[in-house]
């Protein structure tokens, strides 16, 4: 892989980035305040709801971060690695804990009467593309250990 795939690739991480905190600060706090005022008798569940998405960005920006270290080390030649293996699984286990945290509050919304089927499409997508990176980086990161066994028992052998 070239360094301007990988450059490409950064950059991409960056733009998601920016974008989501930039929701995050500008756009969410509007639309809770929205929803709020629009629908009075959920006005109770507007902190609630947006603590929990705060919460749920946690573990997308450490994914993130994550991401860039293995583009890191896919530029210095060091992409099989233990290194880019421990990255793969804390991208993992950051897709697992955005999934679980999604479930919760879509059990909270439910248990409350306010799972709306716009909510509902919003929360199971987001659901649905945590597990499937989940599931995803698990096949990555068995296949990375597989090629890293294979690597020192030929190293072993010359």
């Amino acid at each position: 892989m070239t360094r301007r795939t990988t450059l490409f690739l950064k950059v991409a991480v960056y733009l998601i980035g920016i974008t989501i905190l930039i929701l995050c600060v500008f756009l969410l706090p509007r639309l809770a305040n929205y929803t709020a005022e629009m629908f009075p008798e959920f006005a109770y569940l507007q902190y609630p709801v947006l603590i929990g998405m705060y919460i749920t960005a946690g573990p997308f920006f450490i994914a993130l971060y994550q991401a860039l270290k293995l583009l890191h080390y896919i530029d210095h030649n060091n992409a099989f690695s233990d290194l880019s293996v421990k990255s793969l699984k804390h991208i993992k286990y950051c897709a697992v804990v955005i999934s679980i945290l999604y479930v919760i509050g879509i059990m909270f919304l439910i248990s409350q009467n306010a799972f709306h089927p716009g909510l509902a499409i919003i929360g199971f997508t987001i659901t649905f593309t945590a597990i499937v990176i989940a599931v995803f980086t698990e096949v990555l990161q068995k296949l990375l250990k597989n090629a890293l066994e294979i690597k020192s028992e030929n190293d072993l052998t010359i």
